[in-house]
């Protein structure tokens, strides 16, 4: 079974009927590995469209557990665009609750928007308005807020086969009210580079002097790429077991000094879930706005001047459950690199290599160097901060 007809089965077995037509498609892959007997599970991809225009992408939600709510504003882009999605600031962003009243989100820059942690009355509906700088205004329907039962477990368990660490969401809902369910993560690793950097280059003084910077261990965050989706409607209990929200190869070396997994969990209202399902439905190969394709997804927000103008996105109120694992197993193996050069003081001082330290041999002596890549962790995207939940 493949592609459109793979996902059509998958939305029926979770009570989803059809929705919107149109012609569009998103680049973007759908896994049937994910999938376990008791949910189903879909990942999806940014839009992005071969004809890079003015279409808005709202991402975002508001966040009602008393903790921080963030939209991001971005540009769609052309799926053969190598460049970094184009972020939007300066626009106004406001959450309106039917009751009348509103809460001002603050323009953080590149494109990220942030509403501090607020006493939301859970009860009212809430929609998101938007005016960009240019004028053009945007609203959302008016959404529920949606109950988020707590987080079970976060487990994992190796999966020798594929050579990678499998980890797993279970939660419930004993009123079986929730049904409808989406997950994203955040996954920080510690890892090391090959060798150790103890000398640095002091310009003023033209020396070469002891490193005062530890640049061998590093941190880094990474946030889901896919979001998962889950839904029970088609059980008798609303209860989420083992479903896979993670898969860490060994080979990536994420596993072998330390790693952690903050897993997030949100309720969703059937409309939501309509929506992730619909946009999972359109990922499938890569095409454009405007190539034939079996859905068109813009979301629940709308442009206030021209309904045809497309914008992208869904606006939603929920509650977030949060829980973090640590993964202790020191899988993979440290990390290799080529002998290091033997180097003397011009070409230590002049040149570009990370210095290691200073060697003597054979009535010989020069300074060892090495690549960034086998010396500073930080050319690998990390920083040399250790986060504040980290283990000791």
């Amino acid at each position: 079974m493949k592609g459109i007809d793979f996902i059509k089965n998958l939305k029926e077995a979770c009570g989803v009927g059809k929705r919107r037509s149109g012609r569009w498609a998103l680049r973007g892959m759908m896994a049937a590995a994910g999938m376990v007997v008791n949910s189903c599970i879909e990942p999806f991809s940014p839009p992005e469209v071969t004809n890079p225009g003015t279409y808005l992408v709202v991402d975002g939600f508001l966040n009602v557990s008393g903790d921080t709510s963030r939209i991001v504003l971005s540009h769609t882009q052309a799926v053969n665009d190598d460049k970094v999605f184009e972020k939007e600031s300066g626009a106004t962003i406001m959450a309106d609750a039917e009751n009348g009243e509103s809460y001002a989100f603050q323009d953080m820059g590149n494109g990220s928007y942030k509403l501090p942690p607020t006493n939301f009355n859970r009860d009212v509906k809430y929609r998101l308005r938007i005016k960009r700088s240019n004028g053009r205004e945007y609203e959302s329907d008016y959404v529920v807020v949606s109950k988020t039962p707590p987080i079970d477990s976060v487990t994992y368990r190796l999966d020798p086969g594929r050579n990678a660490m499998m980890i797993y969401v279970n939660t419930h809902d004993p009123s079986n009210q929730t049904r409808f369910y989406r997950w994203n993560f955040e996954e920080t690793y510690e890892y090391r580079m090959a060798y150790y950097s103890s000398l640095t280059r002091d310009y003023t003084a033209n020396q070469i002097v002891p490193r005062k910077d530890n640049i061998n261990v590093c941190w880094r965050t990474l946030s889901s790429r896919d979001i998962k989706l889950g839904s029970t409607i088609k059980l008798s209990q609303d209860i989420i077991r083992d479903l896979p929200v993670n898969i860490v190869d060994i080979g990536t070396n994420k596993l072998y000094f330390g790693y952690s997994i903050l897993v997030k969990q949100y309720g969703l209202t059937r409309e939501a879930f309509e929506y992730w399902t619909d946009l999972a439905k359109t990922t499938q190969g890569t095409g454009s706005l405007f190539d034939p394709q079996p859905s068109q997804v813009t979301g629940n927000i709308h442009a206030k001047a021209d309904a045809r103008e497309l914008v992208f996105g869904y606006f939603s109120a929920a509650q977030e459950q949060k829980q973090r694992i640590f993964i202790r197993e020191a899988l993979g193996s440290y990390p290799r690199c080529a002998p290091p050069d033997t180097l003397n003081f011009n070409d230590a001082f002049n040149g570009s290599a990370v210095l290691l330290y200073y060697y003597m041999g054979d009535g010989k002596g020069g300074y060892l160097g090495t690549s960034e890549s086998c010396a500073d962790c930080r050319s690998q995207g990390g920083t040399t901060t250790k986060p504040s939940f980290w283990y000791q």
